[in-house]
């Protein structure tokens, strides 16, 4: 079954690649939608309820994985499921179209639609970014989802099959829902952001060493994720960013305004000059490669504990 696992998350990914995200009844919003049912049933302002909204999302998410993985008794049936859970959790091929679109955007003069479109990457308010700060939005972006949603999602599938798969997006999804610092999720969603931040950790680390092997500048990578990593907001982001900063030769990180006049002066992370729009490419090469190293890491590993 070992065996199945690496087949099947091959064949997700390649599915990924092919088609993207799936276009209807995608599984990921399915889910968001049960959790905003539940949040409106059982929110209160503490730590408390948050705690009881994830486990009752995660823990049932896990318990059905687990009924389907026991269900799925052949290999053949082993390989189709993780295979068509593999393509539902990962975001690879969306996240480089978005950001290829901005790109296009930007190449054409078109400001106004990149600043629109780059919405779809960031939570910050674009209205006012130039050409270079939206060229930054997404570099960021592209580099902290690769861990996320694509490296994130080979790092648990290859250690806990689809249990393990399911688990990583559910809570990564409810982070991105309640994980925000504000009035309202402050303590109703640190639940959500502290168990993102202890699944996310490995796949961070993870990516920045597959940044640094496979990028450009793989001493720079380093470099960065030493000296800038530790100063981001976020243990994961951070070093992911850093490495992709250092790897790329620019330098991430700035004063990000978001919605209701809230500025935040992130660290700066990397050596280099600020990234300007034909860096965007760069940085979905770069995403490309690290996931195609991640694929590799996860099969390597399963066939490993096989024999």
């Amino acid at each position: 079954m070992i065996a199945a696992r690496a087949l099947g998350l091959a064949l997700g990914y390649g599915a990924d690649r092919v088609w993207g995200d799936p276009r209807r009844r995608h599984p990921v919003a399915g889910f968001g939608t049960c959790a905003l049912a539940l949040e409106r049933q059982i929110y209160r302002d503490n730590r408390a309820s948050g705690v009881a909204h994830v486990l009752i999302l995660v823990g049932g998410a896990i318990g059905l994985a687990c009924a389907g993985e026991r269900a799925a008794r052949n290999p053949l049936a082993r390989t189709v499921l993780t295979a068509a859970v593999t393509w539902a959790v990962l975001g690879g091929r969306s996240l480089e179209r978005e950001a290829d679109t901005v790109h296009a955007f930007l190449a054409a003069g078109d400001l106004d639609s990149a600043r629109t479109r780059v919405r779809n990457l960031v939570g910050r308010d674009t209205t006012a970014l130039d050409p270079d700060e939206v060229a930054r939005a997404v570099v960021e972006s592209v580099a902290e989802n690769t861990s996320d949603a694509v490296v994130g999602s080979f790092v648990w599938g290859a250690v806990a099959g689809i249990p393990g798969l399911i688990a990583h997006r559910a809570a990564n999804t409810l982070d991105a829902m309640i994980g925000h610092r504000n009035a309202r999720y402050d303590r109703f969603g640190w639940a959500a952001a502290r168990l993102d931040d202890v699944l996310g950790l490995p796949a961070s680390r993870v990516s920045g060493v597959l940044a640094a092997a496979l990028g450009p500048d793989g001493a720079g990578a380093l470099r960065a994720w030493h000296r800038d990593a530790r100063h981001h907001p976020s243990p994961n982001a951070g070093v992911v960013e850093a490495a992709f900063a250092g790897a790329l030769g620019v330098q991430l990180g700035g004063v990000n305004t978001y919605y209701g006049n809230r500025r935040e002066d992130r660290a700066r992370m990397g050596y280099g000059r600020v990234p300007v729009p034909s860096d965007i490419p760069r940085s979905t090469r770069l995403a490309r490669r690290v996931g195609v190293g991640a694929l590799l890491t996860a099969v390597a590993w399963c066939l490993g504990r096989g024999r």
